[in-house]
C-alpha cells in the first residue's frame, strides 16, 4: 500500500504538469489562430481602404496637370465634400459593423440583408440634403470668405460630384455587409479593378475629352457607381451570400429608430474626429506666413491620412472579430481578438513611426521643391510619428467600440478629446505660445492622448460576458420574430 501511495504521489505532479502543458498548447494555438484570422481580414481591408482613398487623389493629380486654379478648386471641393458628405456616409454605415457583425456571429444570416437594406434606405435619404449642400458649394464657400474664383471652380466640381454621394453611401453599406461575413478578398479584387479603370477614365475625361477638371469629377462618380454595380452583382449571384441576401423585404422599413440609435452617435463619432484634423488646416491660414503654414499642414494631413489606412484596416478587422464573437456568445474570444489587434497595432505604428523619422529629411521633396517647406516638414515628421502611434492605437480601440455597439461612448470621448482638449490647446500653443503649425499638431496629439487613455479605460473595464448577452439581445430584438432563423 505504501508503495502504491508513493507511485501515485510521484505520478500526480506529472499528470498536473501534463495538463498544464496541454492547456498552454491550447492557449498558444488559440492565439496563433486568432492572429491568422485578424491578418487574413486586415490585409485585404487595408488594400480596400487605400484603393478607395486613392480614387479622389488620382482625380486631383490629373487636375493638377490642367492648371493651378482648377487644382485649387478641385482640392477645395474634395475637402468640402469629404467633410459634409463622405464622412457622414462612413459614420452612418458604421452601424452595420455592430448590427451585421453580431447577427452573423449569432447565425441569424437573413438579418444581415435586412440590416443592409435598412441602412441603404436611411443613407440614400440622408444623401438628398447632402447633395443640396454640394449644389450650393460656391455660395457657401464665398459666404465663408473664400476666394471667389476658387469658390466658383470648387462649386462646379462639387456639383458634378453629386451622383457620387449616392454611390458612396451604397458602397459603404455593401462593404460593411460583406466584411462582417469575412468576405474581404472579392472586395479587394473589385477595388483594384476599379482603381485601374479610374486611371483610364480620368485620362480620357480630363485630357482627351477636353472637359478638364469637370472630367475628373465625372470620373469619380462613374468609378464609384461601377464599384457599386460590381459588388451588387457579387452579392446577388455569389454562393457566399446565398444565406445573407434573400432579396428585398418590407421588413427593412421596420425598426428604423433602432438603427438610428446606433448610426447617429456613430456618425458623430467619425465626423468629430475627421473635422478636427481638417480644422487644423483652416486655422493654419490665420497664422503668420499662412501660405507656408497651410502648405505644410496640408502635407502633414495628407501623410497621416495615407498611413492611417493601415490601422483603419486593423480597426475593421477587430470590429468584425469582436462583433462576430459577441454575437456567437464567445466573450473571451472577443477579448482575445482585442488584445491581439492592439499588439499588432502597436508594432505597426512603431514601424511606420521609425520610417517617418528616417525619411524626415527627404519626405518634403515628394510634395515641394522649396527648401523652406522641406525643412519645416523635417521638423514636423517626429511629431507626425508620435501622432501616427497614438492614432493607430485609438483606431484599433475605436474598432472595438463599433464591434460592441458603444458608438455613443465613442462620440462622447471624441467630443471631449478634440473639442474640449485638443483644439483649445492647439490654439493656445499656436497663437499664444507662438509655436505655429507645430503647436496646432501638438494640440491634436494632446487630444489623441486623452482619446486613447479614455478608450483604453473603457476597454479594460469591459464586462465581456455582459457584452455577449447584450449582443444576443440586440440581435433577437432587431427584427420581427418570424424572420429569426436558426
Amino acid at each position: 500500500m505504501e508503495t502504491e501511495h508513493q507511485n501515485s504521489s510521484l505520478q500526480s505532479p506529472l499528470i498536473q504538469n501534463s495538463k498544464q502543458d496541454v492547456t498552454k498548447q491550447r492557449e498558444r494555438a488559440n492565439v496563433v489562430e486568432e492572429v491568422i484570422k485578424v491578418l487574413w481580414l486586415a490585409g485585404p481591408l487595408i488594400f480596400v481602404s487605400l484603393l478607395n482613398y486613392s480614387l479622389q487623389v488620382i482625380a486631383i493629380m490629373f487636375v493638377g496637370h490642367v492648371g493651378e486654379l482648377p487644382l485649387a478648386g478641385a482640392s477645395m471641393a474634395t475637402s468640402f465634400a469629404t467633410a459634409t458628405g463622405f464622412n457622414v456616409m462612413v459614420g452612418m454605415a458604421s452601424a452595420l459593423d455592430t448590427l451585421c457583425g453580431q447577427s452573423y456571429g449569432a447565425r441569424q444570416y437573413r438579418l444581415l440583408g435586412i440590416h443592409m437594406q435598412r441602412a441603404i434606405l436611411i443613407l440614400m435619404t440622408a444623401s438628398i440634403p447632402i447633395s443640396i449642400i454640394w449644389i450650393n458649394t460656391k455660395s457657401i464657400l464665398i459666404f465663408l470668405g473664400q476666394d471667389p474664383e476658387i469658390s466658383t471652380e470648387a462649386g462646379n466640381y462639387a456639383m458634378l460630384m453629386v451622383p457620387s454621394i449616392f454611390a458612396y453611401g451604397l458602397l459603404q453599406c455593401l462593404n460593411r455587409f460583406l466584411q462582417t461575413q469575412n468576405i474581404v478578398f472579392p472586395m479587394m479584387f473589385i477595388s483594384a479593378v476599379i482603381t485601374l479603370l479610374h486611371i483610364i477614365l480620368c485620362w480620357i475625361l480630363v485630357f482627351k475629352s477636353g472637359l478638364g477638371s469637370s472630367g475628373a469629377a465625372l470620373a469619380n462618380s462613374i468609378s464609384y457607381w461601377l464599384n457599386v454595380t460590381m459588388l451588387s452583382l457579387y452579392v446577388k449571384f455569389s454562393p457566399s451570400c446565398k444565406k445573407t441576401w434573400t432579396g428585398f423585404s418590407k421588413e427593412a422599413l421596420h425598426n428604423v429608430p433602432m438603427f438610428l440609435r446606433i448610426a447617429t452617435p456613430s456618425t458623430i463619432m467619425v465626423c468629430l474626429e475627421m473635422w478636427s484634423f481638417e480644422s487644423m488646416v483652416i486655422i493654419s491660414g490665420l497664422l503668420p506666413n499662412p501660405k507656408l503654414e497651410t502648405s505644410v499642414l496640408s502635407i502633414c494631413l495628407s501623410t497621416v491620412s495615407a498611413t492611417w489606412m493601415i490601422p483603419l484596416g486593423l480597426s475593421g478587422a477587430v470590429s468584425i472579430r469582436v462583433s462576430n464573437e459577441l454575437g456567437a456568445g464567445h466573450p473571451w474570444a472577443a477579448r482575445l481578438a482585442v488584445c491581439i489587434v492592439v499588439v499588432i497595432g502597436i508594432i505597426e505604428s512603431i514601424l511606420i513611426g521609425v520610417a517617418m523619422i528616417l525619411l524626415r529629411n527627404i519626405w518634403g521633396y515628394a510634395y515641394s521643391n522649396e527648401v523652406e517647406v522641406v525643412q519645416y516638414i523635417s521638423k514636423m515628421m517626429p511629431i507626425l510619428a508620435l501622432s501616427n502611434f497614438l492614432d493607430g492605437l485609438q483606431c484599433v480601440l475605436s474598432g472595438n467600440v463599433r464591434g460592441c455597439g458603444w458608438q455613443k461612448i465613442g462620440a462622447y470621448v471624441n467630443m471631449g478629446s478634440y473639442y474640449l482638449v485638443g483644439i483649445p490647446l492647439a490654439i493656445v500653443l499656436a497663437f499664444v505660445l507662438r509655436m505655429g503649425g507645430m503647436g496646432l499638431w501638438l494640440g491634436i496629439i494632446c487630444a489623441l492622448i486623452v482619446q486613447v487613455f479614455s478608450l483604453m479605460i473603457v476597454t479594460i473595464r469591459t464586462d465581456w460576458e455582459k457584452q455577449a448577452k447584450k449582443a444576443t439581445d440586440r440581435v433577437y430584438n432587431s427584427i420581427s420574430p418570424e424572420s429569426l432563423v436558426s
